[in-house]
C-alpha cells in the first residue's frame, strides 16, 4: 500500500428505488436508477481498492444495515461508517475529522464520476504528500468530485451552496482567504442526467462497468 497513513473516504447514499439518481428516473425508472447508483458505488469501491493506495472507508446514509453493502465492504476490506445527521458539509466535515484523527491525510470522494480511477486518486495523494494543504478535483457542473485534506478546514464545509454550480469557485476563494495551498486535478464530469449515460457509453469498454446495470433499451437517444 503506497499511502498507508492516508484514508480514502467514499460517500454514498444507500441505493433505494426513488431515493437516488432521481434525475435519471425518467430514462431508467426508479429501480433502474437505483441499480445504476449501486453499480457506480461498486465500481468506485473496486477502483479505489484495486489501486492499493490507502485504506478505504465507506460512509453511507441513511444507514449501514443493507446486507449487500456490508458484503461489498467486506469484499474489498473497506471500513463501514454511517454518515451523521446534518447537511452534506457537516457530514463531510465529521468524516474528515474522524479520518484525520488516525491518518495524515484524507480524500473525500463520491460515486457520481465513473471516470475517477486509481490514477486520479494517486495524483491527489501525491499532491498532499508533496505539501498541498487541499487538493480538489473539480467537476464540469461547478462542484467537485474529490476533496483532499491534510488538516481539518471548517471553512470549506460550512455555508457552502451544495448542489449548485458555485461550490468549486467558493472553495478556491476560501482556500486563498485562509492561506491554504490548493492543488487542482483535471476536471471530470458526473453522471447525473440521461444524456450523461450516452457520454459514459462513448468512453469505451473499460469505463462501462456502471452501465452493466442499465438495460440497453433504456439508454436515452439524443
Amino acid at each position: 500500500m503506497q499511502y498507508p497513513d492516508a484514508r480514502i473516504l467514499i460517500f454514498s447514499r444507500v441505493p433505494r428505488a426513488g431515493e437516488v439518481k432521481t434525475r435519471l428516473i425518467p430514462a431508467l425508472g426508479a429501480q433502474g436508477a437505483s441499480d445504476f447508483h449501486a453499480a457506480c458505488l461498486r465500481h468506485t469501491v473496486a477502483c479505489a481498492a484495486g489501486a492499493r493506495l490507502a485504506p478505504l472507508e465507506l460512509w453511507l446514509t441513511p444507514d449501514t444495515e443493507e446486507q449487500g453493502l456490508r458484503s461489498l465492504a467486506a469484499d474489498f476490506d473497506c471500513g463501514l461508517q454511517r454518515q451523521p445527521a446534518g447537511d452534506l458539509g457537516e457530514r463531510m466535515a465529521h468524516a474528515a475529522r474522524q479520518g484525520l484523527a488516525v491518518a495524515d491525510s484524507v480524500l473525500l470522494i463520491g460515486t457520481d464520476a465513473p471516470l475517477l480511477d486509481g490514477a486520479y486518486l494517486g495524483r491527489a495523494l501525491a499532491q498532499l504528500r508533496q505539501g498541498a494543504d487541499v487538493v480538489m478535483g473539480p467537476a464540469e457542473d461547478g462542484g467537485y468530485i474529490l476533496l483532499g485534506l491534510r488538516s481539518c478546514c471548517p471553512d470549506l464545509f460550512s455555508g457552502m451552496p451544495w448542489g449548485e454550480a458555485g461550490v468549486a469557485a467558493l472553495t478556491r476563494r476560501r482556500c486563498a482567504q485562509s492561506g491554504l495551498a490548493l492543488a487542482e486535478l483535471p476536471m471530470l464530469w458526473d453522471v447525473d442526467r440521461p444524456q450523461d449515460l450516452l457520454r459514459l457509453a462513448a468512453q469505451g469498454e473499460a469505463r462501462l462497468a456502471p452501465l452493466q446495470a442499465v438495460p440497453r433499451q433504456h439508454l436515452p437517444r439524443l
